[in-house]
């Protein structure tokens, strides 16, 4: 496999944002400026199953072999929790700030984390749920629907065979009977599968079985479907300060920064998730 680093020229003024790319040869690390994808290369050798970084940068990664927390989005303090292998992964902020992680049998532990990124305890069990599809925030999908993380156990929330959930601001569910937004209740926004749903709580993007996209400029804004640049079915959205960005499943970066959207391959495949982290200078 060659070396998938590659460097491009920022402006001075600019500060990239890190995002990190979970797929099945590794964990990578891309810096995007604006719209523009540029040093990007392979961070950790692993099966990277899902990844998640939280306000303060507490980055942690679900592999088929262990599940990892680093401080301050630096892969080079990443360190083993002893909780195993991971399915899903998720940060929890505020004053309880935690990593969330399930494994294969639905069981769903939380470590707490301290200042330093390190972990305070052991991990907690809270509960198990039936087959775990994705963690955001202090929302769980799964087979069985969505569930909600509290200090000390896992409540259910609602509907049926939810594939993702998005946790910022109102809340956004994907299952297999359509779209849901969280008002008063979960209410429909859309009939149909949907498999991928992301918000950063305002701007939101969903996929539906068939792998149409569809965004929303605003929170409770109307879902329009976009047209983004490829084929390849979108894993994964997040969102810079500047700009949402889609990951393929087959490895390219989609960025938009409000001029239509830029694509770029990062040599890996079988993405599973991406996620930024707060931006960071550039080392030239």
């Amino acid at each position: 496999m060659p070396t998938i680093r590659e460097k491009r020229v920022y402006d001075e003024a600019t500060t990239p944002t890190p995002v990190f790319v979970a797929a099945e040869q590794g964990l990578v690390l891309a810096r995007i400026s604006a719209d523009k994808v540029g040093e990007f290369g392979l961070e950790r050798r692993c099966t990277a199953r899902d990844v998640a970084v939280g306000a303060d940068g507490t980055l942690a990664l679900a592999t088929d072999e262990a599940t990892l927390v680093a401080p301050e989005a630096n892969t080079e303090q990443f360190r083993e929790t002893g909780f195993g292998p991971a399915t899903a992964v998720g940060t929890v902020e505020g004053s309880d700030t935690a990593v969330v992680a399930a494994d294969e049998s639905g069981e769903i532990s939380r470590l707490s984390i301290a200042d330093d990124g390190a972990g305070e305890a052991d991990w907690e069990t809270l509960g198990t749920v039936d087959d775990v599809r994705a963690i955001d925030g202090r929302l769980v999908a799964a087979a069985d629907g969505v569930h909600r993380v509290a200090v000390d156990s896992v409540v259910d929330a609602g509907l049926d065979d939810a594939r993702d959930v998005a946790a910022r601001g109102a809340p956004l569910a994907a299952t297999g009977a359509g779209l849901y937004e969280l008002g008063n209740g979960w209410m429909v926004a859309r009939d149909g599968p949907y498999s991928t749903v992301a918000t950063d709580g305002e701007q939101a993007h969903a996929v539906d079985a068939e792998g149409s996209i569809l965004g929303r400029e605003e929170d409770g804004g109307e879902w329009v479907e976009l047209d983004p640049p490829t084929d390849e079915p979108i894993a994964d959205f997040t969102y810079t300060d500047d700009a949402v960005v889609a990951a393929t499943e087959p490895g390219s970066l989609l960025v938009d920064a409000g001029d239509g959207w830029r694509s770029r391959r990062v040599g890996v495949t079988g993405v599973a998730a991406i996620a930024a982290a707060p931006p960071t200078p550039f080392e030239k």
